[in-house]
C-alpha cells in the first residue's frame, strides 16, 4: 500500500471536534486488525457496562461514571443526574459571587486562590489554570506536596496578600495526609496574621468525609462534593476542576462539552473510533506487553502540562502487578514527555539514535495564535510556521529510522478541545485495559506505599520516644534498632536518624570520622 493509501485508511478527522489523527505511522496491518477482533468486541461491552453503571472497582465495590460527569443524561441513577446538575449550578453561582465580590476575603475582593491538592486532585486544575485564559481570571497557587520548602516558596509568594486569597482544599476522604499537612500549615499562615481562615476556605471533598465535617463546623464558606464513584484520576470534569476553571472565567460548558461530544464519537461501534484505533495503536506499538514506553510531545505551550496529566491517567490506570485473573503480568505503558520545540533540544537525539524503545505521540494545533503572525524571517515564515514545521520535522525524522509515530492534530485550543482531548484519552485508557486484561479503576501499588510510609512515620516516633525515654545518654545506631526492636531495619534507623537530627527534631548526632558510627542523644 502506498503512503497516500495507507494515510487514508488510517485517518481519523471529525470537524465538528476540530481534531485530525494519523494513525498511518504506527504501522497497523488488516492481519493484525483481524486478530484483535475479539479484544476490541470485549472492550465495547466493558466499556459499555462501566456507563451502564456496573461496578468497576472491586477492591471498594464502586461503580465508576467519571462519563456521567459531562453528560449526566446518561446515568443510570436519577439522583445522581440531579447531583451532578446541581453541582455545575452551585459552582456557577460561587464564581459568580466571587467575581462580584458578593464572597470576598478579609481585606476585599478575592484576587488571588491557593488550591491545596495532590495527584489528580491538583494535575486537572494545574492543566486547566495553565492552559486557558479566563474573563476574570485569578491568580493561581498550587501546593502539591508535603515539602516545607515547596510550601514557604507558595506562601512567601502570597505574604501581604492572604486577605484576598482564597484557599480550596481537595482531598476525597479528608485524611490523606499530603493535603492535610499543606492545610494545617496553611491554617497557620492565616492564623499568624490574624486572618479568619474560614472566611477564605473552601473543601472538595466527600460527603460526610473528615474533611467535609472540619468544613461544616467551621462554617467554611463553600463546600462542594467528590463523589465515592469518580477517581482521583479522573476527576477534572468534576468540581476538581470545574470549580477553578470557574473562578478564572473559563466556560465550563465548553470545557464539558467538548468532552461529552468526543464521548459521543467514540461510543460508536466504528473502524473510525479514534480511542479505539489509539487503544490498538497503543496495543500494536508494546505488543500488549508494555515492550516500549510512550513518548508525548506536544507542540502547544499550554499543553505543557499535558504530558505530566498523561502520566497520572495511563500509568496508575495500566500499571499493575496482576491481570483481573489474577494472574502475575507485570502490565503497563510508561509515559514521558516534553513540549516541542524544546524536546529537540533535549531528548529527541536519543530518539532518533538512541534506544529504540518507544513509539512517540505529537500534539499540534493548526491556530498558531489570535490574529496574525509577523514574519521572522526574510522568507516571510512566523514562528508558528517554524513550530509546525520542527513538529513535522521531527515526525519525519523518527518515521525514517523506523519509530511508530501517531499526529494528533487540533484546529484551535480552547476549553471545547481540551475536554475533548482529555475524554479521548480517558476512554483509550477504558479500552486498552480491557485488551490487556487488566483493571484501569483501582489502584494497589498507590495504597501500598501509603501503607509503607505510614509505617515508617510509627517508627520515626518509636526512636524519638526511645531517645526521650533514655535522655541524657550517648547511643550508637545498634543501640537505637536494638532498643526499638528493629536490629534487621538499622539502614532505615540510620536513614531516620539522619532526617530528624538535619531537622532539629529532639536529636542530636556527634559526628563521627565515620558516619554509620555516629552518637546520638535526644535534645
Amino acid at each position: 500500500m502506498d503512503e497516500w493509501s495507507n494515510f487514508e485508511k488510517y485517518l481519523f478527522h471529525n470537524g465538528q471536534l476540530g481534531l485530525t489523527i494519523d494513525f498511518s505511522k504506527i504501522g497497523f496491518s488488516e492481519k493484525f486488525f483481524n486478530g484483535m477482533a475479539e479484544k476490541v468486541a470485549t472492550a465495547y461491552r466493558e466499556m459499555a457496562a462501566l456507563e451502564a453503571g456496573a461496578v468497576a472497582n472491586g477492591d471498594e465495590n464502586r461503580m465508576v461514571g467519571h462519563y456521567w460527569l459531562r453528560n449526566s443524561g446518561i446515568t443510570p441513577f436519577q439522583e445522581i443526574q440531579v447531583s451532578i446538575d446541581a453541582g455545575i449550578e452551585k459552582i456557577l453561582e460561587f464564581a459568580e459571587k466571587v467575581h462580584l465580590g458578593h464572597l470576598a476575603g478579609q481585606d476585599g475582593k478575592f484576587e488571588n486562590a491557593l488550591f491545596v491538592g495532590i495527584g489528580g486532585s491538583a494535575l486537572g486544575p494545574q492543566l486547566i489554570c495553565d492552559s486557558l485564559d479566563g474573563d476574570n481570571k485569578i491568580n493561581c497557587y498550587f501546593i502539591d506536596n508535603t515539602d516545607p520548602d515547596g510550601i514557604d516558596l507558595v506562601l512567601r509568594k502570597l505574604a501581604g496578600r492572604l486577605g484576598q486569597t482564597l484557599v480550596v482544599v481537595t482531598s476525597k476522604s479528608g485524611s490523606t495526609p499530603e493535603p492535610r499537612n499543606v492545610m494545617v500549615e496553611v491554617m497557620a499562615a492565616y492564623e499568624k496574621n490574624r486572618y479568619a481562615f474560614s472566611r477564605h476556605a473552601v473543601a472538595i471533598t466527600g460527603q460526610g468525609s473528615l474533611l467535609d465535617k472540619q468544613a461544616h463546623s467551621e462554617g467554611w464558606i463553600g463546600r462542594f462534593p467528590m463523589w465515592e464513584w469518580v477517581g482521583g484520576r479522573t476527576s477534572v470534569f468534576s468540581a476538581v476542576g470545574l470549580l477553578p476553571a470557574a473562578l478564572q472565567g473559563i466556560s465550563i460548558k465548553l470545557f464539558l462539552a467538548g468532552a461529552c461530544d468526543m464521548d459521543d464519537i467514540t461510543r460508536i461501534v466504528s473502524t473510525k473510533n479514534p480511542a479505539m484505533l489509539m487503544a490498538l495503536a497503543w496495543y500494536y506499538a508494546t505488543e500488549g506487553v508494555g515492550k516500549k514506553d510512550m513518548a508525548v510531545i506536544p507542540y502547544k505551550d499550554r499543553l505543557s502540562n499535558f504530558t505530566k496529566y498523561l502520566q497520572q491517567l495511563i500509568m496508575e490506570s495500566l500499571g499493575k502487578e496482576k491481570d483481573r485473573d489474577g494472574n502475575v503480568i507485570r502490565q503497563g505503558l510508561t509515559i514521558y514527555g516534553n513540549k516541542g520545540s524544546t524536546d529537540q533540544h533535549s531528548f529527541i537525539q536519543q530518539l532518533r539514535d538512541g534506544l529504540q524503545n518507544f513509539f512517540i505521540t505529537i500534539i499540534t494545533v493548526l491556530k498558531s495564535r489570535n490574529g496574525l503572525s509577523p514574519a521572522v524571517d526574510p522568507n516571510g515564515m512566523t514562528s508558528g510556521d517554524y513550530l509546525n514545521g520542527f513538529a513535522l520535522g521531527t515526525a519525519k525524522a523518527l518515521c525514517e529510522n523506523g519509530t511508530g509515530v501517531i499526529q494528533v492534530s487540533i484546529d484551535k485550543f480552547s476549553e471545547y478541545e481540551l475536554g475533548a482531548l482529555i475524554a479521548l484519552y480517558e476512554r483509550t485508557v477504558g479500552f486498552y485495559a480491557s485488551m490487556i486484561n487488566v483493571n484501569a479503576y483501582h489502584q494497589p501499588g498507590v495504597e501500598a506505599g501509603k501503607k509503607a510510609a505510614a509505617e515508617i512515620l510509627q517508627i520515626q516516633q518509636s526512636i524519638r520516644s526511645f531517645l526521650a525515654n533514655n535522655k541524657g545518654k550517648k547511643l550508637t545506631i545498634d543501640a537505637i534498632a536494638e532498643g526499638i526492636n528493629l536490629k534487621n531495619q538499622k539502614v532505615l534507623v540510620f536513614k531516620l536518624l539522619e532526617h530528624m537530627t538535619a531537622n532539629g527534631d529532639m536529636v542530636k548526632r556527634h559526628f563521627s570520622a565515620e558516619i554509620l558510627k555516629s552518637i546520638y542523644e535526644a535534645l
